[in-house]
């Protein structure tokens, strides 16, 4: 009792210090006026389960659908659920998903993938925002310390669980997640949001929104930076794996004509900070752990043309350009992207809706030899090809769906790849919805898999990597003749709203892959001191253990994700999320790492609930609880974590909270990286205070 008010007293302290500070800085804003106002304090949460239900999504078919009507597993994260989590970057926000994991392992890096094969090089996801992808094809997965935008401007994020290569193309293997943020015309007036804490120790955006002289033409640019602490490791003691950023961007939204839109947008990002790396060495301390310097930077350019046709025809033409470097200890590269997409939507004889598309992208980078790691070649130039067909066939009209695609790409990494996908939709009455699809997705090879050499010192580890009492490295190899990862995924899933108060979404699946990625033991090798490159300090006499990497894993998932939506009263909102996943892999070479690490880096159970009331007319209370499973792979125990946000409108354009994250436990861990280099670090409890003021 003694040890809860204390800590309930620390953190009224810190509360009230935050939010004094920032009632004061706010006292010096600009005068208000009615250009903005506040949003509805209910929000999406007033909505019943059949408007709610009715939302358009976009990411399962390309075209605008109702949540009800999609033949996915389909979640939708509102922007009125990103504001009363309390969730200050897009992996937080994304825990809120059934089926998708999301785990911190430092300060700046995240592991966030969709049914298994989690990492921090996770790499069977694909992300978009705005139409954008965000995947690295250095290898094909996503650094979400880089993604970030203005977490208010956020409209939605759908995130599809299963497949989306027929529309989206490779890399679309376990999911999509598509982050679309709001209309220019949306986001009009000034918008001032300011705040720190603990851990959160500042952060601040500003944006304002305007129109043009026409009318016709909408625009906001913003400003976001913000300084995060560093993690603690298992004893305690604090780490330099701070973080800071700052980011600027502008859209424009151009109405042409009655039919004809077009948008712009553009970013730029730069940040830095400290990520702490393990050190070797055969003098004592023979293991330390040091903070070493990394930075990153880069840019985005987006522009996109509309055109609605007759009879329900649209067309659409997409072009960006993505520039990003990233200098870290155990990588450094510098990448740009041209992209260019073309779409058409038509209407063919009755009861078929036919979509269609044709893409390209251009591919460079340029990874520097680091003291662990080298590609060969060290500049790679790539190309992109993809052209995809869609007819969506109402056998029943408003009854039954018959869906039917493929897509078909070729690169310069494996070549030809055909990704089809059979989707069924059964609405036997206005309250429910029964689907089912089959689909086949590839994930293409990458950088890392043909042209990387990497070095990891493992003294010490033990067997099977280290049966020798001589000081040992690893050389991890590509391999050019590395293959795609293939997937056979077989999805049902079910729809049932019983009131207009509680309605339940469930989906099964099960997955069968085929050329996993697995490395396979070559024979140990001896080297005199200083003739290996990456060893530091030169290890004398050590042995050299390669691991060459090839497609010689598969087997299958299986699982079961389950929402339950409950509207207790016009005031108050539940929403339960439960996640369960078997992993059950198989090898044929000598992998020395075994299935189990691949298998134990995902949690089997995973379960959500998340309770939104209004106490007041001008009062909101957010909790958010969460359990996740243990990681047998990485001895990383369950837990079972606390969110909370009470926020208080003292007038209309003026919003006061005070979050509160991870509240149960003082410090955990949540996951550790592939490399082992980077040490296990753990996650605080977190309080911080945020002003919000909109004119």
């Amino acid at each position: 009792m003694i040890l809860m008010t204390d800590f309930a007293s620390s953190i009224g302290k810190t509360c009230c210090a935050a939010l004094t500070s920032l009632c004061i800085f706010a006292t010096a804003a600009v005068s208000p006026s009615s250009a903005n106002s506040r949003p509805d304090p209910m929000g999406l949460t007033e909505l019943s389960l059949e408007e709610l239900l009715n939302i358009e999504v976009t990411s399962v078919s390309k075209k605008s659908q109702s949540l009800s009507e999609a033949a996915a597993a389909v979640f939708v994260i509102t922007q009125d659920d990103i504001r009363r989590s309390g969730a200050t970057n897009i992996p937080e926000a994304l825990r809120m998903a059934p089926g998708v994991q999301v785990a911190r392992l430092d300060s700046n890096k995240w592991a966030v993938s969709v049914r298994g094969f989690n990492g921090y090089f996770a790499n069977k996801l694909l992300v978009l925002m705005d139409g954008r992808t965000l995947y690295t094809p250095s290898f094909s997965g996503v650094l979400w310390e880089k993604q970030d935008t203005v977490m208010e401007d956020i409209e939605r994020i759908e995130v599809i669980r299963g497949p989306g290569a027929t529309l989206w193309g490779a890399n679309a293997v376990n999911g999509v997640i598509n982050i679309i943020t709001k209309s220019a015309k949306d986001t009009q007036g000034l918008l001032l949001s300011i705040g720190g804490g603990t851990e959160e120790r500042a952060f601040g955006t500003l944006r304002y929104g305007g129109t043009f002289a026409d009318g016709q033409s909408h625009y906001r640019v913003y400003g976001k930076y913000f300084d995060r602490d560093g993690s603690i490791d298992q004893a305690g003691n604090d780490n330099d794996d701070e973080w800071q950023m700052g980011r600027g961007g502008f859209r424009l939204d151009w109405n042409a004509t009655d039919d004809d839109s077009v948008i712009l947008v553009g970013n730029i990002f730069d940040g830095d900070g400290n990520e702490i790396v393990n050190r070797k060495s055969l003098t004592p301390p023979h293991n330390s752990s040091v903070a070493s310097a990394q930075d990153m930077d880069g840019g985005d350019l987006l522009t996109r043309w509309e055109r609605n046709l007759e009879e329900g025809s649209e067309l659409s033409l997409q072009l960006y350009y993505d520039h990003s470097e990233k200098n870290t200890f155990i990588y450094e590269f510098k990448q740009d992207i041209i992209d260019v997409d073309f779409q058409h939507r038509f209407p063919l004889v009755e009861r078929h809706d036919i979509i269609w598309g044709l893409g390209y992208r251009f591919y460079s980078d340029k990874l520097n030899e680091t003291l662990t790691a080298q590609f060969n070649p060290e500049r790679r130039d790539l190309n992109f090809y993809s052209g995809f067909i869609q007819d969506d066939i109402s056998l029943i009209p408003e009854q039954l769906r018959l869906t039917l695609g493929s897509k078909v790409e070729h690169n310069d990494l494996s070549g030809f790849e055909i990704q089809p996908n059979i989707r069924l939709l059964w609405l036997p009455d206005k309250h429910s919805s029964l689907w089912a699809s089959v689909s086949r997705a590839v994930r293409t090879p990458s950088r890392v898999e043909q042209d990387l050499v990497l070095v990891q010192d493992i003294t010490g580890v033990g067997e099977p990597l280290n049966p020798f009492p001589v000081p040992i490295v690893t050389m991890l190899n590509g391999n050019r003749d590395f293959d795609s990862e293939e997937l056979l995924a077989y999805e049902i899933g079910y729809r049932l709203q019983l009131n207009p108060q509680f309605g339940i979404d469930t989906t099964v699946f099960y997955n069968e892959y085929d050329k996993l990625r697995s490395p396979r033991l070559g024979s140990p090798q001896c080297s005199p001191a200083g003739t290996f490159p990456g060893c530091f300090p030169p290890l004398s006499n050590s042995v050299i253990t390669p691991l060459n990497l090839t497609n010689e894993m598969k087997g299958d998932t299986h699982g079961l994700e389950i929402v339950g939506d409950w509207r207790v009263s016009p005031m108050w909102h539940l929403q339960a999320a439960y996640t369960y996943l078997k992993m059950d892999l198989e090898t044929h070479n000598d992998d020395p790492l075994g299935v189990e690490f691949v298998e134990g880096q995902s949690p089997n159970h995973q379960a959500s609930l998340r309770s939104s009331t209004d106490l007041a007319h001008n009062i909101e209370l957010g909790l958010w609880l969460r359990y996740v499973d243990r990681l047998s792979n990485l001895a990383i125990n369950s837990y079972v974590t606390l969110d909370t946000r009470l926020a208080w409108w003292p007038q209309e354009d003026l919003e006061l909270s005070v979050i509160g994250q991870n509240l149960f436990d003082s410090q955990h861990p949540e996951f550790t990286s592939e490399i082992s280099n980077i040490p296990p670090l753990e996650i605080q409890r977190s309080v911080y205070a945020q002003l919000r003021w909109m004119h």
